[in-house]
């Protein structure tokens, strides 16, 4: 819900999982949010990151790092076509 001055006044926004898109709920005590750094040639961080949700689903079925690896593969090659 927005106020008049254009600001969110929710007290809880949910969060999607990335890999699965699924919403992640207050009591998945076992999700994870992934900050990742960009670098640049150099290998010197630049200030910048891409940010992954994962369910806890996931992590239970040891899939976050195949879907953390096919996130990424996937934010490249749309980084690409830009």
């Amino acid at each position: 819900m927005m106020n008049e001055e254009g600001q969110n006044m929710d007290l809880y926004i949910p969060r999607k999982c990335s890999a699965t898109n699924r919403i992640i709920t207050a009591k998945d005590h076992a999700s994870v949010q992934l900050n990742i750094g960009h670098v640049d040639a150099n290998g010197i961080y630049n200030g910048q990151f891409t940010t992954f949700a994962l369910s806890g689903f996931v992590r239970a079925q040891g899939d976050a790092d195949s879907a953390v690896d096919r996130l990424w593969q996937k934010k490249k090659a749309e980084e690409k076509l830009q």
